[in-house]
């Protein structure tokens, strides 16, 4: 009974120590979410202006543009797929992983090839794991990113796209991501980068308070898409990346919560387990002293 009692108390104390380190985690992501918020609504409008300005530009003039024209025939897609570099965030990486591997099949369904572009360990480690071969990485503070990261990501994209499959690159672009709604829902989400297209054009108008402004181009159009594009898709990244850090605190929150409350469900459990255990061993302890007793009268 003695060893039995020692197990549990050194359950009980280890399972009291991970609980003090879910709880100092589940403290820490709470502090960083808000800023994190913060941050997404301080690029939003920045990366509105530009969608606007892109579609100001496109609608005012008709233009052969690569950012706003669509390749009538797709052979080659590049997938950038945004995951996190830690774990302990519950079921993030593996839902964004969900949504990219259903793209992806979509994609190659409709005879295109892909190239895979990934942002995050977690990323790595799953395609790695596969065997499965990607065309690019980066990674570092996923859960606070940097500007220069998504310029890097950008331009590697970006000069892709320019190339076309033709050359060797590709055709089309689209993102994976985490889409932060709240702190409950963060919803992951596919969507196409380059070219623009039209329905994003359009909600870029629908998002610009009255009509889109009247520009005159120096010196033309086309060279003002071609210095628009690059700043496009560095927004487009950057907004995309604090959201998925919004999102990925969000999680581990939630995650951290949850096996807080499990440690502490285990270290109740386990508590009884030693009581009984206790209770036994004082029980048996008592009838060995009556019966001793017994045994001296007789």
């Amino acid at each position: 009974m003695g060893a039995q009692i020692r197990v549990y108390r050194e359950k009980i104390k280890s399972t009291q120590s991970m609980a003090k380190i879910f709880k100092a985690m589940e403290l820490i992501a709470t502090s960083r979410i808000g800023k994190a918020r913060q941050r997404v609504s301080a690029s939003g409008p920045y990366a509105d202006a530009i969608s606007r300005a892109v579609a100001a530009v496109s609608a005012q003039t008709d233009i052969d543009h690569t950012l706003t024209t669509q390749r009538a025939d797709v052979k080659r897609s590049a997938v950038l797929i945004m995951t996190s570099d830690r774990g302990l965030a519950g079921s993030y990486s593996s839902s964004v992983i969900k949504e990219a591997e259903a793209l992806i099949e979509d994609l190659r369904s409709r005879g295109q090839e892909v190239d895979v572009y990934l942002y995050g360990r977690k990323g790595q480690a799953y395609f790695d794991f596969r065997q499965r071969e990607y065309k690019g990485f980066w990674s570092g503070h996923t859960d606070a990113p940097v500007h220069e990261t998504a310029v890097e990501i950008g331009e590697k994209l970006l000069e892709e796209f320019v190339k076309g499959a033709e050359e060797g690159g590709v055709d089309d672009v689209h993102l994976v991501y985490t889409r932060f709604d709240s702190m409950v829902t963060q919803e992951p989400t596919s969507g196409k980068l380059l070219p623009m297209t039209k329905e994003q054009q359009e909600e870029a108008e629908a998002g610009s308070k009255g009509p889109l402004p009247l520009f005159e181009f120096e010196p033309d159009a086309y060279s003002v898409l071609d210095e628009l594009m690059p700043r496009y898709i560095e927004s487009k990244v950057y907004v995309a990346m604090l959201l998925a850090a919004a999102s990925e605190l969000a999680a581990r929150q939630r995650a951290m919560k949850a096996a807080g409350d499990n440690a502490g469900e285990l270290i109740k459990k386990f508590t009884r387990l030693r009581n009984n255990a206790r209770q036994a061993e004082i029980t048996q302890e008592l009838s060995e002293i009556v019966a001793g007793a017994d045994a001296l009268s007789a």
